[in-house]
């Protein structure tokens, strides 16, 4: 099989407060959560505000009032045909960010990448990890867990289709994890803010290595915890302050939504830090989001995943990864 037969699919949906998830869409993915019940649309217009208002926070400098920029965001949705007859599955779910620069007029791109969802981890997490240690005394991780998952998304990212979309690599910015704890550095960023270190590798990081990226912890000012930035390159070296501020004012935008309990805590994570899920000093954002149906849907899109992407092209994809350099 040749590394060129794989073809993505590159859909972009706008995420503003009239956005409504297509059929395809995961439902756990964060922003496609906030887009439903009867609260939708005041849900959308709050985030969007607080990602707004979090921008101009940060990009302080000739911005007197705290009005000069506004965030737009679209949806990246990338099918991928692994087999060359048309049929596509759908692989991942990004955000792009662009700048809207109120007092110049000019529009520019921010950061892609973002948020992160993908039926493939669904299926790596919710059901092969899962069933691997129904077998085992002690928790352990199968063998090749996150291969196949990191090199389909190496190959996005060196495919003519990103970068026909995109000028550059993307970032991902996630929650940090409630079983690792983190010690403040001396490094600071100006925009990233205070580096720290975790004590051990996650899981997540483990994974995301195989997707080829590197992660780094900083904690913005006036944030109460650290954000983890996964990346290719140099986070602080390849992107302007502007593309930064904007991943940053929109990820803890939607951690103080999913995870008030370490991004909304009343108390700012000090020198030596572990998050605490079970934190009840916290503030809550009044936006709705169901956290308990989320975890239920990754199972079912995990089985979704395996039904129609990993058992009917196995043999091919196997083969692929194996011949994968």
């Amino acid at each position: 099989m040749k590394k060129n037969d794989f073809t993505f699919t590159i859909k972009r949906i706008r995420f503003d407060e009239h956005y409504q998830p297509s059929d395809s869409t995961r439902l756990t993915t964060n922003f496609a959560n906030l887009a439903r019940g009867e609260r939708r649309q005041q849900n959308l217009r709050n985030a969007l505000t607080m990602i707004n208002n979090r921008f101009n926070a940060l990009a302080n400098w000739d911005n007197p009032k705290g009005d000069r920029y506004s965030i737009e965001l679209d949806i990246i949705s990338v099918d991928v045909d692994v087999a060359g007859n048309g049929n596509s599955f759908p692989s991942i779910e990004i955000l792009q960010t662009h700048i809207v620069d109120n007092k110049t007029h000019e529009r520019f791109e921010g950061i892609v990448g973002n948020n992160f969802s993908s039926y493939v981890r669904d299926y790596d997490f919710s059901v092969r990890l899962l069933e691997h240690n129904q077998q085992q005394s002690q928790f352990s991780i199968p063998d090749n867990f996150g291969e196949l998952h990191g090199k389909l998304f190496k190959y996005f990212v060196s495919s003519a289709a990103y970068k026909q979309h995109f000028n550059k690599p993307p970032v991902i910015c996630l929650s940090v994890s409630d079983n690792k704890t983190y010690q403040r550095t001396e490094n600071r960023h100006p925009v990233l803010g205070v580096e720290y270190q975790p004590n051990e590798a996650s899981l997540t990081e483990q994974y995301f290595h195989k997707m080829g990226l590197q992660v780094r912890y900083f904690m913005p000012a006036n944030s109460a915890a650290p954000l983890a930035f996964y990346f290719f390159g140099d986070l602080l070296n390849d992107y302007s302050n502007l593309e930064l501020i904007s991943t940053i004012s929109t990820m803890e935008t939607f951690q103080k939504i999913y995870r008030p309990e370490i991004y909304n805590a009343n108390t700012v994570a000090g020198q030596c830090y572990q998050p605490n899920l079970q934190n009840a000093d916290h503030s809550i954002t009044h936006i709705v989001y169901d956290r308990e149906e989320r975890s239920n849907l990754a199972k079912a899109q995990g089985k979704f995943a395996e039904e129609h992407f990993i058992k009917p092209y196995r043999a091919l994809l196997e083969q692929w990864s194996a011949n994968y350099a």
